[in-house]
């Protein structure tokens, strides 16, 4: 089963290389802080045509997104429904910012 990290570090970076516009549909710093097993703090700058994913948080994020490793695996592999998730707080945005909240689920999707 994949981890956080190889999703954020490997599967991210694919899809925006093979979709470029969903990068600039979010077009933001978005901290993804995974907590937990496997877990640890990455940065996703949107702003950025290539480098998008780095380690630790950098820069100022319109959103940090805050949620364990497990749930994120299952999120992805859409065992868990992201919506529900965020309903349990099991998945947090701050700030909640929908739309964001909703171009980023494109991108995970």
């Amino acid at each position: 089963m994949a981890s956080a990290q190889e999703i954020i570090e490997k599967d991210i970076p694919a899809t925006l290389q093979q979709k470029p516009e969903l990068a600039k549909d979010i077009n933001s710093v978005i901290h993804f802080n995974i907590t937990g097993d496997n877990g640890g703090t990455w940065t996703l700058d949107c702003t950025k045509t290539d480098g998008w994913v780095t380690k630790g948080a950098e820069g100022t994020p319109k959103m940090t997104v805050t949620v364990s490793n497990d749930d994120f695996v299952k999120i992805r592999s859409k065992q868990l429904n992201a919506q529900m998730a965020a309903m349990q707080g099991k998945l947090k945005f701050k700030p909640m910012d929908m739309g964001l909240a909703m171009k980023l689920a494109k991108l995970l999707g």
